[in-house]
């Protein structure tokens, strides 16, 4: 007689998978081995683990976000503003050098978007 065949908690499952784990990792917590845990995804659903890791991670990721910005907006924390605009806004930080060739071929440093504040006439 062939050996019982190991539930798989999808709840316990998805949870990982929505916290990034790994393939491995989620089949550790489970108790089986990786390839074990993706031939069950592929007889049960129809597609092995990195399909179900794909629909399944993407809660965690929209999660994660959520907290990002209800951080950033909610609560004004300035280092969760400065980073998210960043990512999302393109904003960068203060002076931005540029380096450009000159006509006579020395190369001069441009300082773009800094304050004239110290300089004198």
């Amino acid at each position: 007689m062939p050996p019982k065949k190991k539930q798989i908690d999808y709840a316990q499952l998805d949870k990982l998978c929505a916290i990034q784990c790994t393939g491995e990792e989620c089949a550790s917590f489970l108790g089986i081995d990786y390839d074990t845990l993706n031939n069950r995804l592929k007889e049960d659903t129809d597609s092995g683990f990195s399909d179900y890791y794909a629909q399944k991670s993407a809660g965690g990721k929209v999660s994660l976000r959520r907290k990002q910005y209800q951080k950033a907006v909610e609560e004004g924390n300035p280092t969760m503003l400065i980073w998210l605009g960043k990512q999302w806004l393109g904003q960068k930080d203060g002076a931005e050098e540029a380096v450009k060739d000159s006509p006579v071929g020395r190369i001069e440093i441009e300082v773009i978007g800094a304050s004239d504040k110290n300089t004198t006439d």
